[in-house]
């Protein structure tokens, strides 16, 4: 598994600043490709949780019980989606897993995969009045930023730019905020480059995944996500291998004991 250490290091248990911002531009991308395909889809951004919220609301109060049932669906998928990263991860860290990274993103790859190669058969109409590709995608774009806020302690954000670009701002303030000569240098306002450099690469990880996914849905159609699936199991792959390499040893030592 040599040729996989550079995919085993982004996944990897043990992580860093670095292959936190390098996994979060990856999945910065990958969400913005499944938005904009979503939205080609079923005219809706799966990753959107503050629009859906604010549609449940008006359309509560306007009485179209059809979008607030289409929007408390997109909701609940999307919290479940978050859910079952914490489970997954919760659960590979009480186990001493090295993949806590990997299994909510095989999940993801399957899911994806699933989309790419059955998409048409998804479009049925659900309970919640939406077809059934809005909630899968919502409970992977959930998965998805659980994962990543997870592992970066809540620092990075992938599938939505709200908080991203506001962060931006802030720190673009402070890079042309102009500190008086006298202003003693512990009172000065200094930009933090590095946060600068991360929220710019997320913001442009995820317009470029938007044009992506936007040109591939259209020409493409429901199979272009499969690139992306095959993207994420790849580097899913190396950490769950490691547990298996390990689990066998395990068994082989336990074998070898006497009775």
């Amino acid at each position: 598994m040599r040729r996989f250490r550079p995919f085993s290091h982004l996944t990897g248990q043990h992580r860093t600043a670095a292959t936190n911002r390098l996994l979060g531009g990856l999945l910065a991308f990958n969400a913005g490709a499944i938005n904009a395909g979503g939205f080609l889809l079923v005219s809706m951004y799966t990753s959107h949780m503050t629009g859906f919220a604010s549609m449940l609301a008006d359309n509560l109060v306007l009485g179209n019980m059809k979008l607030v049932l289409g929007a408390l669906g997109a909701l609940l998928a999307f919290t479940a989606g978050a859910a079952t990263t914490a489970v997954l991860v919760n659960w590979s860290r009480h186990n001493w897993l090295r993949s806590e990274v990997a299994l909510p993103l095989l999940v993801e790859a399957a899911l994806l995969l699933i989309f790419g190669l059955m998409g048409a058969t998804l479009t049925r109409q659900t309970p919640f009045a939406v077809p059934l590709t809005l909630l899968v995608l919502a409970f992977t774009m959930g998965l998805q930023n659980a994962l990543v806020s997870k592992i970066s302690s809540s620092q990075i954000r992938t599938t939505h730019m709200t908080g991203v670009i506001t962060d931006l701002g802030i720190e673009l303030g402070k890079l042309l905020y102009w500190n008086r000569t006298s202003t003693p240098p512990e009172s000065r306002v200094r930009a933090n480059r590095i946060k600068l450099r991360l929220y710019a690469t997320l913001l442009g990880a995820f317009i470029g995944g938007g044009l992506v996914g936007a040109l591939g849905f259209r020409y493409v159609g429901f199979v272009w996500v499969t690139p992306l699936a095959l993207g994420l199991l790849a580097i899913s792959l190396p950490p769950l291998y490691a547990d298996w390499r390990r689990q066998q040893r395990r068994k082989a030592r336990l074998m070898q004991q006497p009775q």
